[in-house]
C-alpha cells in the first residue's frame, strides 16, 4: 500500500493506502468519486474508462495508478471550463443527440478529445481510425462523426 500524489483536472490529490497494482479507475472512481470514466470491459478493449494522460487518451482500467503520478490525468469531470462551459466536443455531442443508453460516451468524448487536439480538422477516416477502440453498443457512430466535425469547426473558428 502507498500514499499517491496525481494531478487530477488541475488539482492535485493525495491518496493514501492505494495498492501498487490499482488501476487508475478505480483511483478515479472509489477513492476521488469521478464516476464519469466508466468501467466498460476491464480489458482495454472497449474505451469506456478512456482518460487522458499528458493529453493523450488511455484506458484507466489498463493503468496502474502508480503510473501516474508524474503527469496531468484529465476526466470527463475535467472538460469543462471552470465557470461550467461545456468544451465544444460536449456541446456537440448534445446538440447532435449523440448518446443513446450513454454509457459508452464519456470515453468516447475523451477520444474525440484528443483527437482534436492534435487535428483541427480530421478526414472521415481520421474520425474512424482515432475512435476505433470505442465501442459503442448503441451503434451511434454516425452521430458521434458528424458530432466531432462541428466540435472541431467550433475549435477552429475560436483559434
Amino acid at each position: 500500500m502507498s500514499k499517491l500524489e496525481l494531478n487530477v483536472n488541475g488539482q492535485q490529490q493525495t491518496v493514501e493506502d492505494v495498492p501498487a497494482d490499482m488501476p487508475l479507475l478505480w483511483v478515479l472512481r472509489d477513492r476521488l468519486g469521478l464516476t464519469g470514466t466508466r468501467f466498460g470491459c476491464g480489458l482495454a478493449q472497449c474505451g469506456a474508462c478512456t482518460v487522458h494522460l499528458d493529453g493523450n487518451p488511455v484506458r484507466s482500467c489498463s493503468v496502474p495508478a502508480s503510473a501516474a503520478t508524474e503527469v496531468r490525468i484529465t476526466t470527463i469531470e475535467g472538460l469543462a471550463a471552470a465557470d461550467g462551459t461545456l468544451h465544444a466536443v460536449q456541446q456537440a455531442w448534445l446538440e447532435y443527440d449523440v448518446a443513446q443508453c450513454g454509457y459508452c460516451q464519456s470515453g468516447q468524448i475523451m477520444s474525440a478529445t484528443a483527437l482534436l487536439t492534435r487535428n483541427a480538422k480530421p478526414s472521415d477516416a481520421e474520425i474512424d481510425a482515432a475512435m476505433a477502440g470505442n465501442i459503442c453498443r448503441c451503434g451511434t457512430y454516425v452521430r458521434i462523426r458528424k458530432a466531432i466535425h462541428a466540435a472541431a469547426a467550433v475549435l477552429r473558428a475560436r483559434a
